[in-house]
């Protein structure tokens, strides 16, 4: 109790001396409660267009990757929803529903335009997502291992990418991704202690399932 009084205390201290105007302004330091107002949420102000360029490039494919991710976590629930393993997809999907809000947010806040091809994810993450589960649940957690390896390894990539470049000045890009990677890393986890193993072909589907996500993380960037 007397820890949480402390952590509302600071947050109010950070709402008085920071602008109402400002969403994220005021995180409390971690480290030694101190308080630090940031004139933005999530991404700093582009320095040039080169900036600008790159950080709505991740957004982009970023929100395309959740996007995929939940509809296949959807395609999934179609058809073990009713199973014993639906409360454990329902688990997962619920954390990446987070994910794409966040996303969404971002996007909107920052005037970032999604990936045009929303509407082929749409389709290809829910046939993905049920025809593993036709496999039963050992199909859908081998397509939850493929998938969220693909993911987490593509956001490590980002976070060295903004490590190398200025880790201060993308302090809280970094712990988002961070954040929704740990997600990601313990989806894959939850997989494999799951039987995703097991299923016959496991390679051979992971391996096309990989290449799937690879397609599209790059075409994402791009579209």
């Amino acid at each position: 109790m007397q820890r949480a009084a402390k952590c509302a205390l600071r947050l109010d201290i950070s709402r008085a001396f920071c602008p109402s105007n400002v969403r994220n302004c005021g995180a409390v330091n971690r480290v030694n409660g101190s308080v630090s107002c940031r004139r933005y949420s999530v991404l700093p102000p582009p320095r040039d267009e080169e900036e600008k360029a790159m950080l709505d490039s991740m957004l982009r494919v970023d929100h395309a990757g959740e996007y995929g991710a939940n509809r296949i976590y959807a395609g999934q629930m179609a058809v073990l929803g009713r199973t014993q393993t639906g409360p454990l997809i329902q688990h997962m999907w619920d954390q990446e529903k987070m994910h794409l809000e966040r996303f969404n947010e971002i996007l909107g806040e920052h005037r970032v335009r999604p990936t045009l091809l929303l509407p082929l994810w749409n389709i290809a993450g829910f046939a993905l997502g049920a025809c593993t589960a036709l496999l039963g649940k050992e199909g859908a957690m081998a397509c939850t291992v493929a998938v969220e390896e693909s993911i987490s390894e593509h956001y490590n990539s980002q976070i060295r990418t903004l490590m190398e470049a200025d880790p201060e000045r993308y302090t809280e890009l970094l712990q988002l991704i961070k954040e929704f990677r740990d997600d990601e890393i313990e989806h894959h986890d939850t997989g494999l202690e799951h039987d995703a193993e097991s299923v016959p072909g496991y390679l051979l589907l992971k391996t096309a399932i990989q290449a799937g996500c690879k397609a599209a993380i790059y075409i994402s960037q791009r579209i």
